[in-house]
This record gives C-alpha cells, structure tokens and sequence, in this order.
C-alpha cells in the first residue's frame, strides 16, 4: 500500500488504533503470511521510511524502549479498551506476539501476578513496532518500494 491507512481493526490492539509497522523484516513477513493464509493472496510487504528526525520535533511520540511495568499496564489498558491517558501520533515499543499475549490472559484473568507475568515476558526475544496512530503521523512516512515474498 503506497499510502498507508489507519483502519479501524475488528479487535483491540497493543497500541490502539493505527498504522502498524515493524523494522524486523522477519515479523513483517511473518505478520504478511498470516494473514495470506487467512484471506488468501501471496505475501506481499510495503517498506516505507520513516522521518523520525522530523517526527521527534512536531509529534506526540510514546516510546517504551523495553518491555516493562509502564509498557505492560499500557498494552493491558489497551487490549481491553480501557486505556484514559494521553493520546499519541505515535508508539513505539515491544510488540505483544502471540506467546506474549498469553501471558496478558493469564493477568487479566487473575493467573498469574504482574510481577510473574513480566518475569516470563524477559525471557523472550520481543521485536519491535512503530504504531503511527493520527493522520498528522502519516506524513513522516514516505513509501520507498513493495517486496514480493514468497
């Protein structure tokens, strides 16, 4: 998609709604074959730079550098459209993957413990996401090129 959308998605999210994008191109294509296996088509990635420089100067930015108490309880709040804080043109931080999700079902239904929920959450290799969640937060991406996967 040379210009990008924020859509509304059909569940709650991480990070809200939004444009959401990664740098590790093998959780793009990860995410791309996904949801080719659910809707059909061939994976198919959009790269696009983005103008962080820019960005840092004009924009509301959330940044959570590591996955911790502050990133746990925003993701929670989230999910499950609790959130009443601030609103962001863009998040940036850990992505909840499916394992780590998990672990949020497990909090949220009264499992286990924050503390022992982000104990298992240090364990793993989490990727990142960059969250671009207002239209003002489009302009610093600029579509460079498709990549066709297979």
């Amino acid at each position: 998609m040379e210009k990008p959308e924020i859509r509304q998605p059909n569940r709650n999210l991480d990070f809200g709604i939004g444009f959401y994008t990664t740098s590790n191109i093998e959780q793009a294509l990860s995410f791309c074959r996904i949801v080719c296996n659910r809707r059909g088509g061939k994976p198919i990635l959009s790269v696009y730079a983005f103008d962080f420089e820019s960005a840092k100067t004009t924009a509301a930015i959330k940044l959570f550098p590591k996955a911790d108490e502050e990133w746990f309880d925003f993701v929670c709040a989230k999910r499950m459209g609790e959130y009443k804080g601030p609103e962001y043109d863009i998040i940036m931080g850990p992505v909840a993957n499916d394992t780590v999700y998990r672990t949020f079902i497990g909090y949220l239904a009264g499992v286990t413990s924050k503390a022992e929920s982000l104990g298992r959450l240090m364990v793993g290799q989490l990727h990142d996401q960059i969250t671009f969640c207002s239209e003002k937060s489009l302009e610093y991406l600029t579509f460079t090129h498709y990549e066709e996967r297979g």
